[in-house]
């Protein structure tokens, strides 16, 4: 959300209370200078014996059967 104690508005220009995409987009851009990024680290495979089955709810089972992307 944008900190409306930080950000000046156009003479006779509403606030934006709310922000939008712009807002958000140069808070981000603002506070990208106190981020920083980890270490890149090539990824690994994942060995086959780690992998398990995936446990789905029944429920979200037949949501899942129900929607035309997914059960169709």
């Amino acid at each position: 959300m944008t900190n409306l104690k930080s950000v000046s508005t156009a003479p006779g220009a509403p606030a934006d209370l709310e922000g939008d995409l712009a807002s958000l987009r140069g808070d981000c851009a603002r506070m990208s200078a106190h981020w920083s990024a980890p270490e890149r680290s090539p990824s690994r495979p994942v060995p086959l014996s780690l992998i398990h089955g995936v446990t789905v709810p029944q429920t979200s089972a037949r949501l899942l059967d129900a929607m035309s992307d997914y059960g169709d």
